[in-house]
């Protein structure tokens, strides 16, 4: 049997816990101490690294069962120690969503995957039909019921190993990095399940980078965390000064607030190269149309150019074919009808290796990349296969560890590392090989603010060293999938939207993003720097940062 939910004690109780790593010199977490009551949702948030993983690991009771350590303190469940409970039993009490789903769903199709958790439980089979139904419906994803979990999108996946914890019907949820490969409406849609889910008097712990997204919900606390301590903990309400609106992302008009009574002085916006509109285009779709095997088409019709200059963000909501266009633009796959070129080569003809030569490609995933036993020999391993120089390797590691601040990781292994910490050693080891075009999908789950806007600013030469930028190489262009319209907002010099597999809108930014019913169309959900942009488009002449925008509001 799984805690007692019916005696006087608080659902969590957390009492000075600290854990370090077996792998790493350093306490992840100390002291950290907190109780929630039934119905109160607890925010986590700080820079990537700082331990929310690790707290969540703690209660799930992972740590110390699969992640091995020193760890001291209490973590107790309706007043029971979690150390004198089977993971069994805790996981009837404790529901959790992975920052990666990949991770996470262990079903070949949807069906199977959630009802693996109540098949688990010796569930009658009437019952375990009804809760497939309900989260399917809860969810709004009964329309994936048969689908191949393989085939799914990365935010369908999050959606689906959601579904099978919900099946679950724990009274504690740890929701690790949740909207992370969801697009603005789906996080929104979530995040109204999770509030519901609240209300109804589950205990919920949400580990988010996208803070703004979580308050929206009015979550009872925050914390917030540093180097493995807590900063503060109190109302989540209050929006404390002890945030950091260089580490956390905040809304829009918040961080303009804060400068103007610190008096910060606003920020330089990073450069946006410009497009050359008459060069040959680096990459060419014409009429692509693809399906996986014999399912629909998820692409349909697309006909785009990549240009030298271009910095382009891709947005659309889950399951529109983002992933799959870009895997079109590096010869991963062929379409069915249609034809791509590479520098006019059609890549029908070019092997994945010729392609690497030119197209440097970050999966969404960080697990489907990383294999070596050290972060310098996991970026080196690309430039040595492309035969560079030893000197020249040497030079690239060092500037891209520069560049995605992984300075004092070099020697750890990148499965040691958290989520974030191993997003970047993922587009650390792209960078590392000079390709000419960068292709990223979803660069910023698992990263906080600070760290993201220190690689992008870095991709569009904000970082400058000698006059060049600090990876000592120059992108030819650079396409970004991601759900966080911040991002495009502040980094693209164009705006690709796609639906249904199909091109709805591309052009500058201030052209496509302040058409907001074209947005929530292709589930796309302004925030308030991109609303606060269109409004002063006429002053700026460009969308810029909050910090950049202090000077004009």
């Amino acid at each position: 049997m799984g805690a007692d939910r019916t005696n006087d004690h608080l659902p969590l109780e957390v009492e000075k816990l600290s854990f370090r790593y077996k792998l790493r010199p350093e306490p992840a977490i100390e002291e950290i101490s907190f109780g929630l009551r039934p119905g109160e949702m607890l925010l986590i948030a700080g820079a990537s690294g700082c331990g929310k993983t690790t707290v969540a690991r703690c209660i799930n009771g992972l740590i110390p069962r699969s992640y091995k350590g020193e760890l001291s303190g209490a973590v107790r469940l309706y007043g029971q120690d979690i150390n004198a409970m089977s993971l069994a039993e805790i996981s009837q009490t404790v529901g959790t969503l992975l920052q990666d789903p990949e991770r996470q769903i262990v079903g070949s199709n949807v069906r199977a995957e959630i009802a693996f958790g109540p098949e688990n439980l010796g569930l009658p089979r009437d019952e375990i039909e009804a809760r497939i139904d309900e989260v399917l419906q809860r969810l709004g994803i009964e329309h994936l019921r048969g689908r191949e979990t393989f085939v799914l999108s990365g935010g369908e996946k999050q959606k689906v190993a959601l579904a099978g914890i919900l099946a679950m019907r724990p009274s504690i949820l740890i929701l690790d990095e949740p909207l992370a490969s969801l697009d603005p409406t789906s996080a929104h849609e979530a995040l109204t399940i999770f509030r519901r889910l609240a209300d109804e008097g589950s205990t919920v712990v949400i580990v988010e980078h996208r803070v703004e997204d979580v308050l929206g919900i009015q979550p009872d606390l925050l914390m917030y965390m540093q180097e493995g301590r807590v900063h503060y903990l109190g109302q989540a309400a209050d929006m404390p000064s002890a945030l950091d609106h260089h580490e956390v992302k905040l809304p829009a008009q918040w961080v303009i607030r804060r400068m103007r009574e610190t008096g910060e002085t606003p920020a330089e916006p990073p450069p946006i190269p410009m497009a050359d509109p008459a060069s040959e285009p680096l990459v060419r779709f014409e009429g692509v149309s693809f399906a996986y095997g014999d399912g629909p088409l998820v692409l349909r019709d697309i006909d785009l150019e990549i240009r030298e200059g271009d910095t382009i963000a891709v947005l659309g909501p889950n399951g529109a074919g983002k992933s799959t266009l870009v895997k079109h633009a590096i010869g991963l796959l062929k379409p069915v009808e249609g034809r791509v070129l590479m520098a006019g080569q059609d890549t029908r003809q070019l092997s994945i290796a010729q392609a690497a030569g030119t197209v440097g490609y970050v999966f969404q995933s960080p697990s489907h990349m990383l294999f070596a036993p050290s972060v310098r020999e996991e970026l080196s391993f690309g430039p040595r296969n492309l035969r560079f120089p030893e000197e020249t390797i040497k030079t690239s590691v060092e500037r891209s560890i520069e560049a995605v601040n992984l300075r004092g990781l070099e020697d750890y292994s990148p499965l040691s590392l958290s989520f974030g910490q191993q997003k970047r050693t993922a587009i650390a080891s792209v960078l590392a090989m000079r390709s000419k075009i960068l292709i990223l999908d979803e660069p910023t789950a698992g990263q906080d603010y600070a760290n993201y806007t220190r690689f992008m600013d870095a991709m569009a030469g904000a970082s400058l060293e000698g006059g060049r930028s600090v990876l000592g190489t120059h992108f030819a262009a650079t396409l970004f999938i991601t759900h966080d319209v911040d991002l495009a907002v502040t980094y693209a010099n164009r705006i690709v939207l796609l639906s249904e597999g199909r091109l709805v809108a591309d052009g500058p930014p201030d052209s496509v993003l302040c058409q907001f019913d074209l947005l929530r169309s292709c589930r796309v959900r302004p925030t308030s720097l991109l609303e606060l942009n269109c409004e002063m488009i006429g002053q700026t002449g460009r969308f810029l940062p909050a910090p950049a925008l202090a000077g004009y509001v």
